[in-house]
């Protein structure tokens, strides 16, 4: 009885082991990027970098901005185990002098379902043209 016992239970944890095994997992270079200064009209972008490093094909089912002068660009099909693939942020600067701090959440099916990635930096506001001299006309 204490050999039965002692192999359903080898059996169960070797199984909880292989189906805790079968998973992908998302693993990102950086999770942050700052841009610094950037000129107001700029549409700055930056390439977060990520890999899947489980063994199963990962899927992103959802990549959401924070905001709407932020686009963000990602994989659409599953990245298999052991590759890589990137998740472009675009920042539309126009209109947007100052500092700021976006982040953007992804969502997938890997052990880490959800990963937030921030972008920040200070929009340098275009420079205004001085206002034209009063040109008096009876002069």
């Amino acid at each position: 009885m204490k050999k039965i016992f002692t192999i359903a239970l080898m059996l169960f944890a070797g199984v909880m082991a292989f189906a805790q095994e079968k998973q992908a997992e998302i693993k990102f270079e950086v999770t942050s990027h700052d841009f610094s200064n950037v000129s107001e009209g700029v549409q700055a972008t930056y390439e977060f970098v990520f890999k899947n490093v489980g063994n199963v094909p990962l899927v992103l089912s959802s990549v959401n901005p924070s905001c709407g002068c932020t686009i963000p660009e990602w994989p659409k099909d599953p990245i298999g185990p052991g590759q890589s693939e990137k998740i472009k942020a675009i920042y539309n600067s126009s209109g947007r002098p100052g500092t700021f701090s976006k982040s953007i959440t992804v969502n997938s099916n890997a052990k880490t379902a959800t990963v937030i990635l921030t972008i920040k930096g200070n929009v340098i506001p275009k420079a205004t043209e001085p206002p034209s001299p009063v040109v008096n006309p009876t002069k």
